[in-house]
């Protein structure tokens, strides 16, 4: 019989899913119910049970069932349903009755036993909050009955004032340990990672709460946020097999949040040293995006690129791309497939040829066209001293590639473009000479409108921008929506329409397709991701994803 292994499941992907899912759900609830839903607390209570050297700590701070009394909750009805699916377990008549307003799940360490030799045993810890103690302890000892009639061994033992229940693993069961201390239940899949848990509690200065790099980002805390996160970064890096040479950030902590127009993931990543911003914050969009089509799927804006490589971004980019490209899977060059595939073809480095004159606005965009698998792009730069000698710089590289550069008239405006000049020749009939045709195909166009330059991929989107101004992506409802959410200033604006770039992205990532199918209920009403960066202190890096979905 194999009933039981859902309760393994229910203790560490369950437990994550209860999370993530039912917070995807949040906003759709959220929008169709007049009734507010905020966290009693933005900060776990069962922190004091998790090692301050735990990878990660995922706490989601209100009762489930509240999503329930806000709507139908079908989606989450038949989550709780299929986590305690064959285990002899009702939530309703089981675990409703004393669930209070808190789940925490922890990866407590990498390995258990802290011997690599015998392999690595990661250890999980999920704690809930109980409004009534004995009516969980009910269900505990309810619980490993159940599990010793389906074949596992039962040993108690009582640990500094608590009562441990645990079993050992069998070819149909997968160990559990539980004990009830104060008003939390504790699971575990192993008996010495809930010991270790009592002992973090009577220790202060072993649990999470203790660690000042926790206590500084749980400051940056939104008020009423209803789940949080909290990553130490080498550790993490650690339990994920990557590598994280002297890393630039150490923990991260993320935050959900609520306003009438979505969901605002607001995440803070802690640095061990000063890290100031190198780019001046921005208190409204840049007047570029008047210039980006309202197509567009994919658009990037902020000002002087020519500091990124310095900024606490750029920093932070350096260390994911040197993390994972550690592990031996390069996502991240998968991620950013399309620019390096414009590095390669014009033989150019972006960050030297371009970033390095760019020292104003700037605004980079993506349109998807239905008809190619490569998507068009748009660059533009606001046109201070230093564009007249990076194009200058480009139209070397560009005649290095054997490419022309030629002016045209296009809708009354002059262009230049980037052409590759072919030659034809016709000769219908022996007796008179051949004739000659040219073919330009072009590589890329660029023009002044405004205090700008502008840089197309072909003619047909710099004819879209001359024509569609008044249709431009700054009057977007959508991007407007998400913007008014996220604080100014900031460094300015990341946006994924989903709808119009998720063929585009699953081509670079394939186990997308994967993560749509496990949390079909949140990409079935995804409309739009916007990310910024904002915040002054000198040592933090502060962000936000603002989540649009459709109601």
């Amino acid at each position: 019989m194999n009933t039981q292994r859902s309760l393994s499941g229910f203790l560490v992907a369950g437990a994550i899913a209860l999370v993530m899912i039912a917070i995807a759900g949040f906003y759709w609830l959220f929008v169709k119910s007049p009734v507010n839903l905020i966290a009693s607390t933005s900060q776990s209570g069962a922190a004091i049970f998790v090692s301050k050297l735990a990878p990660v700590t995922v706490s989601l701070l209100a009762n489930p069932d509240r999503l329930e009394a806000l709507s139908n909750a079908r989606e989450l009805s038949k989550l709780k349903t299929s986590l305690l699916a064959n285990s002899g377990l009702d939530y309703r008549q089981d675990i409703q009755p004393w669930l209070g307003e808190e789940i925490t799940l922890a990866v407590t360490t990498p390995d258990i036993d802290r011997d690599a030799e015998n392999g690595k045993q990661p250890g999980y810890l999920m704690v809930l909050a109980t409004d009534k103690p004995e009516k969980s302890r009910e269900f505990v000892e309810l619980l490993f009955s159940k599990r010793v009639l389906a074949g596992a061994n039962l040993a108690t033992e009582e640990y500094k004032g608590a009562k441990l229940l645990y079993d050992d693993a069998q070819p149909n069961l997968e160990p559990l340990a539980g004990a009830v201390v104060d008003s939390f239940v504790l699971f575990a899949n192993d008996s010495r990672v809930l010991r270790d848990a009592i002992n973090n509690v009577q220790a202060p200065d072993l649990n999470l709460t203790s660690s000042s790099q926790y206590q500084k980002a749980t400051q940056q805390l939104p008020k009423g946020s209803v789940a949080v996160a909290f990553l130490n970064l080498p550790r993490l890096a650690e339990w994920q097999g990557l590598e994280l040479p002297q890393p630039t950030y150490d923990s991260q902590i993320l935050a959900l949040t609520f306003n009438p127009k979505g969901l605002l993931a607001e995440t803070t990543f802690l640095a061990a040293s000063e890290i100031v911003p190198t780019s001046p914050p921005l208190s409204q969009p840049v007047g570029a995006l008047q210039y980006i089509p309202a197509s567009a799927g994919f658009v990037i804006s902020g000002s002087h690129l020519s500091n990124l490589g310095n900024s606490d971004l750029g920093k932070l980019w350096i260390q994911a791309k040197t993390a994972i490209s550690g592990s031996g899977t390069d996502i991240i060059s998968r991620l950013v497939q399309p620019i390096q595939d414009v590095e390669k073809n014009w033989g150019i480095n972006l960050e030297q040829d371009i970033f390095s004159w760019v020292q104003g606005e700037y605004a980079l965009a993506l349109i998807p066209r239905t008809a190619q698998t490569t998507p068009d792009w748009i660059f533009i730069a606001e046109k201070l001293e230093s564009v007249p000698e990076g194009i200058a710089r480009l139209d070397a590289i560009a005649s290095s590639q054997g490419l022309n550069s030629n002016t045209l008239s296009l809708d009354q405006q002059k262009v230049a473009a980037w052409a590759d000049l072919i030659a034809t020749t016709q000769q219908p009939d022996t007796q008179q000479p051949p004739s000659f045709t040219i073919e330009a195909k072009v590589k890329a166009i660029h023009t002044t409108l405004g205090k700008y330059e502008i840089f197309t991929s072909n003619l047909d989107t710099i004819h879209q921008i001359f024509t569609n101004q008044d249709n431009s992506f700054l009057k977007n409802r959508n991007f407007q929506n998400s913007i008014a959410a996220i604080p100014e200033p900031n460094q300015g604006y990341v946006y994924i329409d989903w709808h119009k770039t998720q063929n585009l992205f699953e081509r670079q990532l394939p186990i997308l397709k994967l993560v749509e199918v496990v949390g079909k209920p949140f990409f079935d009403k995804l409309r739009s991701i916007t990310f910024s960066s904002y915040g002054s202190e000198p040592s933090t890096l502060k962000g936000g994803f603002f989540i649009e979905l459709r109601p």
